[in-house]
């Protein structure tokens, strides 16, 4: 039994600030364009590809467009159309061996860490997860990125495997990449036991 399809665009508060959640849209291009250029060159090494690009940007939306990638972008509430404060995206590969798995990836602003939007984000991402009826989610991530582990870690995702040098950064320098893995499958059979599907919504 997959989750009941979520209701996005939602509005809640954090940190003081009203906040709308919904979802990133094929037109949203520009957006995440400004958005990747306004982080730090390091955090696009929790993506596979370097968001930097316009090839990339243009191969996220048509991922959109196609139902392969399911995105999240988080903006303030009083301006839905503008900057984005976070995003979020489930990779699915319906064609590969692993269809069951998602790859997670989850960006969040600078002047917005530290507050629980990343939380927020990765929370709302179970409920996807859930309603795609997928097993298991993995996400990556440099394993110098301290903070974004810990958070992950908090929310039920464990270390599965450590890639040494897995990555290379736009200066050359290499570094190892940490995969972690939360067991979605088991959320969703406690979830069944208990009869609170619903919940989810």
């Amino acid at each position: 039994m997959n989750a009941p399809s979520p209701t996005w665009p939602r509005t809640f508060t954090l940190a003081g600030a009203s906040l709308q959640l919904a979802r990133l849209q094929p037109g949203d291009a520009a957006a995440l364009a400004g958005f990747a250029a306004a982080l730090p060159a390091h955090d696009l090494l929790f993506l596979r590809r370097d968001i930097g690009q316009p090839k990339v940007i243009a191969a996220w939306m048509q991922g959109i467009a196609e139902g392969r990638l399911h995105s999240l972008a988080v903006r303030d509430a009083g301006d839905p159309g503008g900057a984005l404060l976070g995003c979020s995206a489930i990779v699915v590969d319906a064609l590969s061996w692993s269809r069951h798995v998602g790859e997670l990836r989850v960006l969040v602003a600078p002047a917005w860490r530290g507050k629980g939007l990343g939380r927020v984000l990765i929370q709302q991402c179970f409920t996807q997860a859930l309603q795609l009826g997928l097993d298991k989610l993995v996400a990556q991530m440099t394993v110098d990125q301290v903070a974004a582990i810990a958070v992950f870690e908090e929310l039920g995702f464990r270390a599965e495997a450590l890639l040494r040098d897995h990555v290379q950064d736009r200066d050359g320098r290499k570094h190892d990449l940490a995969l972690l893995s939360h067991d979605v499958a088991a959320v969703r059979s406690r979830l069944e036991a208990y009869g609170i599907g619903d919940a989810l919504a």
